[in-house]
């Protein structure tokens, strides 16, 4: 049996039930209590975490975050639907990724109209 929604192999047991579907601890968790951008707590936590490890920039983070970053400080911005596209991701693991960046004052969301973009921390 796979996770339905990382799609990660699970043996019995390992099984945890949400909504009619079966998913890996992981998801389970992530699905109990998804991320928040906008979360003081975890912005103050990432940035002393980041201080005491001496991490700048991108220092630290996974390899899909340093595109993700990249890829905006290329093109400037971008709406999350651009950005599941380009990386092939669904929405539950941008968003993810995203509140991570956010906790490191790397990327926000910044609303043009009646669309959000994701921008630079900075502009």
């Amino acid at each position: 049996m796979n996770c339905e929604r990382c799609g990660a192999s699970l043996n019995e047991g390992e099984v945890y039930n949400y909504r009619g579907k079966a998913l890996c601890e992981d998801c389970y968790v992530g699905a109990l209590q998804p991320p928040k951008s906008c979360d003081v707590a975890a912005v103050h936590l990432a940035q002393k975490h980041r201080e005491h490890l001496g991490e700048t920039g991108t220092q630290g983070l996974t390899e899909l975050q340093k595109d993700i970053y990249d890829y905006i400080k290329g093109v400037g911005k971008s709406t999350r639907q651009e950005l599941m596209r380009h990386f092939n991701v669904p929405d539950w693991e941008l968003e993810k990724q995203l509140a991570i960046l956010r906790h490191c004052e790397l990327l926000k969301g910044r609303k043009e109209g009646d669309k959000v973009f994701i921008v630079l921390f900075n502009t």
